[in-house]
């Protein structure tokens, strides 16, 4: 009876344990530490033989138990080396660069500066700019050769960046004046049906959008049907387009951002695969999907905007594949050769500010042109 009672008092202790373990395997499976949760069953094992051996007096089996618990350790580790082999992956993103470096007036800022004294100046009542993040270096030299000189922070001033979604939501509420993006999202032109506003496109200058792979990856160009293939999922294997035997993992960004738009444009009428997501525990207790961001493996694939990927974030970890044999550079941006190219906007939505075309029409004369020129931008224009 002792011996019952004995088993049944640890079986209690554990009982009255188990509710924390289970809140602290849910929070780990579900957050970025879901690594961790193999090793805190491996414990809860691990303290169960420790309080039966010590309850019945059994120090004779704890050379067993010492063995025990470090197969258990090791069992634990089996199961989250793939977790911590790709939590080492380097993750990039549309939003993965310092917009502060690029901050006008500032002494080593990065944004261009003409040669010449500028054709227009604006004093007072400054056009509120905002938008991609891969336009700010364009737009922020802008407000720097046409604005009065003073600090214009990235959030909360004159020359903003909140990256395209929420340019186009500040131009249709009339938070901002101009958003310099590119194309809008079918979700983007019924926000401003909603709100009663007309968007205005100004073409001010044309980009590639490219698609990158891990430099490791031996594929060095795809047609454009094969890229089709890829997003829509119908192609599965590096080794259908002349790479290795390994599953294509075909990254994907949030709906309405600049390069996902620009993908939907591309895929046309193709219905484009459902994207990799992460489980995400939100501060309401729920689990939700979001899109997973890039992960440089030797299979994965992304796409983006060239100038962002070769001079804002300039890793040499990833590689552009050249499109239907076409290397995405300037000069087959401007000639047309280069197949997936997309002009990108100052966009307006009936602003009342006094300065607003004046300051459109000299973004489309020489000046304004060269900026986007020396940026590494093609110019609409030239």
């Amino acid at each position: 009876m002792q011996k019952v009672w004995g088993i049944l008092s640890v079986a209690f202790i554990m009982a009255l344990l188990f509710p924390l373990v289970a809140v602290i395997v849910f929070i780990s499976y579900f957050s970025d530490s879901r690594y961790i949760f193999p090793f805190v069953i491996a414990a809860y094992i691990s303290l169960g033989g420790f309080l039966v051996m010590a309850r019945f007096e059994l120090h004779r089996f704890k050379k067993f138990f010492f063995i025990g618990s470090g197969v258990l350790m090791v069992i634990a580790l089996l199961f989250v080396t793939p977790e911590l082999y790709d939590k080492t992956r380097k993750v990039i993103s549309d939003g993965s660069i310092e917009v502060a470096d690029y901050e006008p007036f500032q002494k080593n800022t990065k944004a261009v500066k003409l040669d010449e004294p500028t054709t227009l100046k604006i004093d007072s009542d400054l056009p509120v700019i905002d938008g991609a993040t891969a336009l700010y270096p364009i737009y922020s030299a802008f407000a720097q050769a046409v604005y009065p000189e003073k600090d214009y922070p990235v959030h909360g001033s004159e020359v903003m960046s909140n990256r395209t979604g929420q340019a186009y939501t500040n131009v249709i509420n009339g938070t901002a004046d101009i958003a310099f993006v590119l194309g809008p999202s079918a979700n983007q032109l019924k926000q401003a049906e909603n709100a009663g506003r007309e968007l205005t496109f100004t073409p001010i200058g044309k980009e590639a959008f490219v698609f990158f792979v891990n430099s490791k990856n031996p594929v060095e160009s795809l047609e454009v049907d094969e890229l089709k293939g890829i997003y829509a999922g119908k192609i599965t294997n590096w080794n259908d387009v002349g790479g290795k035997s390994e599953t294509i993992r075909a990254f994907q960004r949030p709906e309405n951002s600049g390069s996902q738009t620009a993908l939907q444009k591309f895929m046309g009428t193709t219905v484009i695969m459902k994207p990799p997501t992460e489980d995400i525990a939100s501060l309401m207790g729920t689990v939700i999907g979001e899109v997973a961001d890039y992960k440089n493996h030797n299979n994965a694939i992304g796409y983006t905007f060239r100038y962002y990927s070769t001079q804002m974030v300039k890793n040499n970890n990833i590689r552009l594949l050249n499109v239907n044999g076409i290397e995405p550079t300037v000069e087959t941006i401007r000639s047309g050769e280069y197949p997936i190219t997309h002009e990108f906007y100052a966009v307006t939505a009936g602003s009342e500010n006094p300065h607003v075309e004046a300051f459109l029409e000299w973004i489309l004369s020489e000046q304004g042109q060269d900026i986007i020129e020396k940026t590494g931008y093609v110019p609409i224009r030239k």
